[in-house]
């Protein structure tokens, strides 16, 4: 366990944990743990996960532009997401696991690229429906930390493989917690 991987633990856990609360401040918060994950990840040779962190930098900026209104929008309600998104989705995430697991199986010595590029697709997902408030990313993100934490153990990740425990548990959580927000549509 490193100096890098304690931080950027630490500085993920106070971004879940705030999401979870439904606290704008999750977004600056995640922006540090991108750039500190991303590091660590390369060093482990989980590029998928590097490319990850990339897109998780961008999303945070705009969730929290999102989450703050944008131009004099009112805050963004939580709600829930429509079944035919949702399995479009789920097709999506899909193809696209399998399509970049493959691209970094075939061009590079990635670590488990078809796993380490699920657990990209579907963050990919989680994020976009956290962006919007979405209720139903917490179901996205319960599958992302179920398949991260032996992804992370299996590299010797342990700590953030134990933060991925602690997400899973945030988002059973939260999604009750989020539940109770949803309005009507």
């Amino acid at each position: 366990m490193s100096t890098l991987e304690i931080a950027a633990n630490a500085f993920a856990a106070a971004s879940v944990l705030l999401a979870g609360m439904n606290r704008i401040h999750n977004w600056w918060v995640g922006i540090v743990a991108c750039l500190l994950f991303a590091w660590l990840f390369f060093q482990a040779r989980l590029y998928a996960d590097v490319t990850l962190q990339a897109f998780f930098l961008a999303t945070n900026l705009v969730g929290w532009w999102t989450w703050a209104g944008g131009r004099r929008a009112p805050e963004r309600p939580v709600r829930r997401t429509p079944a035919p998104w949702l399995a479009a989705m789920l097709v999506a995430g899909a193809a696209v696991a399998a399509g970049y697991g493959w691209l970094l199986h075939r061009y590079t010595n990635a670590y488990a690229p078809f796993v380490d590029s699920t657990v990209l697709a579907f963050s990919v997902l989680a994020q976009l429906l956290l962006m919007r408030r979405g209720y139903e990313t917490w179901w996205f993100w319960l599958l992302v930390n179920t398949i991260s934490i032996p992804l992370y153990l299996s590299r010797g990740l342990t700590l953030t493989a134990v933060l991925y425990a602690a997400f899973w548990v945030n988002a059973a959580v939260a999604m009750v917690r989020w539940r109770r927000l949803v309005v009507p549509a």
